[in-house]
């Protein structure tokens, strides 16, 4: 869709991986990014995307909860911060999200849940993005290509589930990937050039990975930005509603 550069000398693999969207028409590639929104631009993921583009000659508007007082699970704030902006953005991220909400953290048996930790799992990771994109996609154009990209997670993923535990984050996370699925068919009769897509980052080094990566290969923000980047330029509107890894694998249900 873009011509998006990769900074391969971030890379710890820069070889070519097989994927989902390989193959896929690439007519579109050589047009130009010129204007792109990250939500959640604070966040160790947000700020290598915004710089990235940034270093691409992309203008970057940013919100985040932290700088604009943003806050994803009060819709009377997602309308008022993103009602104050002017489209259109050819990109807009969603990398806003959390592992552990109001001192709940992810259960390693059912008898850690609680209906608050799971009402909070689901208003930050799965009501807030729907509000987001609810109030965002009039800053889509109409007439272009345009990515919505929502940032989810593997373990929201119901037929990869092989291990159970973390019972609300997985549950929060899958209700993501159903509202964006839902929503791309409708976003896709009205802006039929745009495509809406849940990606998984892999496990990147931040503050929000740092208490549960012992056990995880990571990988450093920047180059979870380079990856995510390379499939956001490869992505059609075919392709809208999908889940997607950092390597443009389509990852199951």
């Amino acid at each position: 869709m873009w011509q998006i550069s990769v900074h391969v000398r971030e890379l710890s693999h820069a070889t070519h991986w097989p994927s989902a969207i390989d193959g896929m028409d690439h007519r579109h590639t050589s047009a130009r990014m010129e204007r792109a929104l990250i939500i959640g631009a604070s966040g160790g993921i947000g700020s290598a995307l915004a710089e990235h583009l940034k270093s691409d000659g992309v203008t970057v508007d940013g919100l985040s909860r932290s700088v604009d007082g943003l806050d994803v699970t009060d819709e009377a704030s997602v309308q008022s911060s993103l009602g104050a902006l002017d489209g259109p953005y050819d990109l807009v991220v969603v990398a806003t999200g959390a592992l552990v909400v109001d001192g709940h953290h992810p259960e390693k048996s059912v008898r850690h849940v609680t209906a608050q930790g799971l009402a909070d799992q689901f208003a930050v990771n799965a009501m807030g993005p729907m509000m987001l994109l609810k109030h965002g996609m009039r800053l889509l154009p109409k007439d272009r290509p345009a990515v919505f990209a929502v940032l989810s997670a593997r373990v929201g993923s119901i037929g990869d589930n092989q291990l159970g535990g973390w019972h609300s984050y997985r549950a929060a996370k899958a209700a993501l990937n159903q509202l964006m699925h839902g929503a791309a068919i409708e976003l896709g009769r009205t802006h039929k050039h745009a495509t809406l897509v849940c990606l998984h980052p892999g496990t990147v080094a931040t503050d929000f990975t740092a208490r549960y990566a012992a056990h995880h290969k990571t990988v450093p923000a920047t180059e979870a930005a380079d990856n995510l980047l390379r499939v956001i330029g490869g992505l059609t509107p075919d392709k809208s509603g999908g889940f997607f890894d950092y390597a443009g694998q389509e990852i199951p249900w």
